[in-house]
């Protein structure tokens, strides 16, 4: 059952800047504000990286239709992966009247014997929220019955957006799995990755430099996850925000329950990566540690400068436009800045107001209408390229701009040093193609 007062604490969280100066909260649902993400997608987005246990959303089958595998969360899980597949219980009229508690146990029963999971999360959405199926009851006889986690996510899409959905999954995290098993020995520099989702392999990118320095990565939550690494979240020293800062109430709650400072890092661009390795070591406080860093930062940059050199040749006095989401709206910004080009404008239309501040501080024009914005933006200020979503496609073909995915979509990695290489190889690539030229021009048959 939805928890109400849960939902007004998410809705009111302390940690978060803009809450300190704003009578409102910082996702209150408005009417249709769910067209753009409902808080079941951002409760399954959060936590489907887990490869090894099963998702299975408790609703009727179009609740997973249009969300399931949007992302390239990879993962290393030598098992199978159970992203992959979108398992759900399909309720239906005749369940809505006399209740799917019974579909829901077999449901669960099906997933243990077949596929062997290493726990479930079971997700519920607006249908079986609002009819009353008792899943909390449910699960917990389940669980004790197949000896295996499974997990309740209250996540119905009518009570918020998806940066609400993300906190109710960790809150469901938080309350029924880390702290429910202990690790043989405790790392001295152990870290959680919080808002990771190892998009195109972005964590692949920086995690083998922390190991490099004397770093563990004691889990994700929840990018190339693993139940059991999280399980034991409760042991790390130290909680790092990579990107959604809908979980700082997880990190906030963390440090009251179990005492583990955190901090919000970005490891897009060569600054924000070297300035998060750094702001990592210095909260240990030990010095070997920090001279370390220093030591392989000077070597994978000077690494990343001799690979940087032909692409900054290409993009010298190049402009572009960045319309993107979240912290992208300045670390992306601050990654195209360390590749060459001049970032005219950023969009801060779903940043929140630590990102639009921070944002501020790398770019002059701020878009908070970026529909109507960028188009006219690019012609006043000659703009060769934007980078954007798939939907702004087409404002680039129109406007003859070369253009880069740089969300969700993108075919690979840009973290960390190495990603910035990548960001540079498809930049220069999309404005040396000629099609941006020739696609809005007219028919020959039309002259």
């Amino acid at each position: 059952m939805v928890n109400k007062k849960l939902i007004r604490e998410l809705l009111n969280e302390s940690a978060c800047s803009h809450n300190k100066t704003k009578k409102s909260s910082c996702d209150k649902p408005k009417p249709g504000a769910t067209s753009g993400g409902c808080a079941f997608e951002g409760a399954q987005i959060a936590l489907f990286p887990y490869a090894d246990v099963v998702h299975l959303v408790h609703s009727p089958a179009t609740c997973i239709g249009a969300s399931w595998e949007t992302r390239a969360t990879l993962t290393s899980f030598e098992g199978e992966n159970n992203t992959i597949t979108g398992y759900c219980t399909d309720v239906t009229t005749n369940d809505i009247i006399f209740g799917g508690n019974q579909k829901l146990e077999n449901a669960i029963t099906y997933l243990v014997e077949h596929k062997n999971p290493k726990g479930i999360f079971v997700y519920e959405t607006c249908v079986t929220a609002m009819i009353g199926d008792d899943m909390d009851n449910v699960c917990a006889r389940m669980q004790e019955q197949h000896g295996i986690p499974i997990i309740v996510i209250h996540s119905p899409g009518f009570v918020g957006g998806k940066n609400l959905g993300s906190r109710l999954g960790a809150e469901s995290v938080l309350h029924q799995v880390i702290g429910t098993k202990e690790p043989k020995e405790i790392h001295p520099y152990g870290i959680n990755l919080i808002g990771e989702y190892n998009v195109t392999g972005d964590m692949w990118q920086y995690t083998p430099i922390l190991e490099k320095i004397g770093i563990k990565v004691v889990s994700t939550l929840a990018g190339d996850g693993r139940l059991e690494d999280i399980q034991m979240a409760h042991t790390a020293k130290l909680n790092v925000i990579v990107c959604a800062k809908s979980l700082i109430s997880l990190t906030r709650k963390m440090q009251e329950q179990y005492q583990i400072p955190y901090i919000s890092v970005s490891f897009y661009g060569k600054r924000d990566t070297t300035n998060a390795i750094l702001s990592i070591v210095n909260a240990f406080g030990d010095e070997k540690l920090i001279q370390k860093a220093k030591e392989v930062i000077a070597q994978e940059e000077a690494k990343l400068e001799e690979a940087l050199i032909p692409y900054r040749k290409i993009l010298e006095g190049k402009k572009a436009i960045l319309n993107t989401g979240g912290n992208k709206s300045w670390s992306i910004a601050s990654a195209l800045q360390d590749i060459g080009l001049e970032v005219v404008a950023t969009s801060v239309r779903k940043a929140t107001l630590e990102d639009k501040e921070i944002a501020a501080k790398y770019v002059d024009i701020l878009m908070t209408d970026p529909g109507s914005e960028q188009a006219k933006l690019i012609d006043e200020h000659n703009v060769d390229i934007l980078l954007a979503g798939g939907r702004s496609l087409y404002t680039a073909i129109k406007k003859k701009v070369a253009f880069v995915d740089v969300n969700q979509e993108k075919k690979v990695s840009y973290g960390a040093y190495t990603g910035l290489v990548n960001l540079a190889k498809d930049v220069c690539n999309s404005v040396n193609n000629k099609v941006f030229k020739v696609v809005g021009t007219p028919e020959p048959w039309a002259k």
